[in-house]
């Protein structure tokens, strides 16, 4: 009744392997026998996004203030409102980034 090495149940191993990377119940691998850390890609490539998504959260805040001033005729209020959020949403978006990820808690968000 037992299967040889290679036969089905290694077939069954990789579709497991797979279901439990797809559910999130382990971590995928990131090469050849090599664990990922949950940081994929260079260093350069992460300091990359962090300063786009810095900037950009900043160019549209400015954008929205400068253009809400023009509209309403408030010159530097709502600018300096939306500096202050653009600014608030560069850092969580590099929060995320940086941010450890957590496995789901047993239980939660499973369907029966």
């Amino acid at each position: 009744m037992s299967e040889e090495q290679g036969g089905h149940d290694a077939s069954f191993e990789a579709r497991l392997a797979a279901a439990r990377g797809k559910q999130g119940l382990e971590a995928a691998q990131s090469g050849p026998d090599k664990p990922s850390d949950g940081m994929d890609g260079s260093a350069l490539a992460i300091g990359m996004r962090v300063g786009v998504e810095m900037v950009c959260a900043l160019v549209v805040a400015v954008a929205i203030g400068w253009g809400l001033d023009r509209l309403f005729g408030t010159k530097p209020i709502l600018l300096g409102v939306f500096v202050l959020l653009g600014g608030a949403a560069g850092v969580l978006n590099v929060w995320r980034v940086f941010a450890p990820k957590h496995a789901p808690a047993p239980g939660i968000g499973r369907k029966r």
